[in-house]
């Protein structure tokens, strides 16, 4: 392809995505190109055009500045890849380890009926509003959701109504001096000792639950319900049927909300998606072993990562990734805890342990996500990386070990997973203010999946119960719902597809020796124990 044929075609590309280009900027761009044989152009010119766009730019109109960034950044990618092509670092289009506080941050706008990214700071103390966003965006992601769903929209004229008329939403402040029955939705609070009340962006009321029939799931404070009931003479509003809002099919919602990254793991053109979603499908071998609460303090739990390494060892393809969650320790590293160095040494075991089986080392990656009672600022969530003081010994032995927050999000191709590291069962159960429903299920692992899908939410918790970082509080969003959740607690070891959502409970290592060994291309749950 000649000079001119090359420079029209990057000036139009260019211009299809909203940029025009300089005269230094577009010599920038050339010089690029001539790293590569021409029919590599399309693809490299791309590359640079997607990774531009998560550059804050002051103007469309582009100079030499931001293009040589994205350049060096391409080329720096390029050297690495060459100097190490074996290394399991080389895949990163195939695996993506997303940190927490690198989420972007969607708001829901209900009157343009659109997210927007929201690009202040975000400050880890934030001010007294930041609260109170933080309430009102999960009402909203919920509110937009439930507004899809034709059981609970206005009826059109001519349709039919059910016996029980219109499940149309009423906004609770619409509910004085009104009688009949009514739906309405709701943040459960207890704004008085022992009264409860549902709020929305209108208004609250005071709501009697005691004669409630409820669905499937954990209703505690701070979740976002549908009740059906009627206003009583004293102001009180009686429930007859409470439950969590429907869902929405993971499609349904991405291809509403489509060019909206989510999830924070870039996004993909179309072509992109369905290339990587066959390659997907033919990962057969890949696999991901997950192991929750090692502690590395324990002699016998360490003999046990030692046969579950070596075991893997010898398999005929080694697996893909190894993620291991806290807790590191068998004692909480709280305020009395004093044994960092020794905790620090014991990291550095753990690196000359899989150091020690060389095909693992070479060939697969090593995710550590820490647990609630590991060493770190505080318990609130997110929960940072593991401290580097600790994990660097680690680190001179595993080199390509990844250090993430708790929870974190891997992208596989094109499926999206969540991992999470909380003791919510118990938390959850104990935090309840009515007993759960047992007409469809009574394993509570059910119930606190159901919970935390139809809330959109990891961690729906009271925040007097699990305090959260108000500015962070959408990284723990489920929303769309992801392909797979890992609900790593302390409780039972269990696995559970729910609506198409794969969703499993790793179990504790060190105390019944269980983990799971997952395949993202058919996402089969394979339970293991020693």
């Amino acid at each position: 392809m000649n000079g001119g044929a090359t420079r029209n075609k990057v000036q139009r590309k260019f211009k299809m995505r909203g940029y025009t280009l300089k005269v230094d900027a577009l010599s920038e761009v050339l010089s690029f190109l001539d790293r590569f044989p021409s029919d590599a152009h399309d693809e490299a010119l791309d590359l640079l055009l997607d990774e531009l766009q998560y550059l804050s730019l002051k103007s469309a109109i582009l100079d030499k500045h931001p293009v040589h960034k994205v350049v060096t950044l391409l080329l720096e990618a390029e050297a690495a890849d060459e100097e190490n092509p074996n290394s399991a670092g080389s895949s990163a289009s195939e695996l993506r380890v997303i940190d927490a506080f690198i989420v972007p941050k969607l708001r829901y706008d209900p009157v343009k009926k659109i997210f927007y990214e929201y690009v202040g700071k975000l400050p880890i103390h934030g001010d007294a509003s930041a609260k109170a966003t933080l309430y009102k965006d999960r009402f909203l992601l919920l509110f937009q959701r439930l507004s899809r769903d034709p059981r609970f929209s206005k009826p059109a004229f001519g349709s039919t109504v059910s016996e029980y008329g219109s499940c149309e939403i009423s906004p609770i402040q619409s509910l004085v001096g009104q009688t009949g029955r009514r739906w309405v939705m709701g943040v459960i609070s207890q704004l008085e000792d022992g009264h409860f009340y549902l709020e929305d962006l209108s208004a609250a009321v005071e709501v009697n639950l005691s004669d409630s029939k409820i669905t499937t799931g954990f209703f505690v404070e701070n979740t976002v319900v549908l009740a059906e009931g009627e206003m009583q003479l004293d102001g009180v509003f009686k429930v007859r049927t409470c439950g969590f809002p429907p869902l929405e099919d993971r499609e349904k919602s991405t291809a509403f909300f489509s060019g909206i990254d989510f999830f924070g793991g870039g996004l993909l053109t179309n072509e992109e998606t369905l290339r990587l979603a066959e390659l997907e499908k033919r990962a057969v071998n890949d696999m991901f072993v997950i192991l929750s609460d090692i502690w590395l303090d324990n002699e016998e739990t360490m003999r046990n990562v030692e046969i579950v390494l070596s075991g893997y060892e010898n398999v005929e393809v080694v697996p893909s990734l190894f993620v291991f969650m806290g807790n590191f320790c068998s004692h909480p590293c709280n305020l009395s805890f004093k044994s960092f160095s020794s905790l620090r040494s014991q990291f550095g075991k753990l690196g000359e342990l899989i150091a020690s089986h060389q095909r693992l080392k070479e060939h697969s990656r090593f995710l550590f996500i820490p647990g609630p009672d590991d060493v770190g600022p505080s318990t609130v969530l997110p929960r940072c990386c593991l401290p580097k003081y600790i994990t660097e010994e680690l680190q001179k032995n595993i080199p390509t070990a990844i250090f993430s927050s708790n929870p974190c999000r891997v992208k596989f191709y094109t499926q999206e997973i969540v991992f999470f590291r909380q003791d919510l069962l118990y938390r959850m159960r104990r935090s309840c203010l009515m007993a759960p429903s047992t007409e469809e299920t009574s394993d509570p692992f059910e119930h606190l999946v159901a919970t935390i899908t139809h809330q959109s939410h990891l961690c729906p918790l009271p925040l007097t119960v699990q305090p959260i970082i108000w500015n962070y509080d959408h990284s723990l969003h489920l929303y769309p719902t992801p392909h797979t959740i890992v609900l790593a607690d302390k409780s039972e070891q269990k696995a559970f597809k729910y609506t198409g959502i794969t969703c499993f409970n790793p179990g504790s290592f060190s105390s019944d020796g269980t983990f799971v060994a997952y395949r993202p291309c058919n996402r089969e749950v394979e339970l293991s124990a020693l």
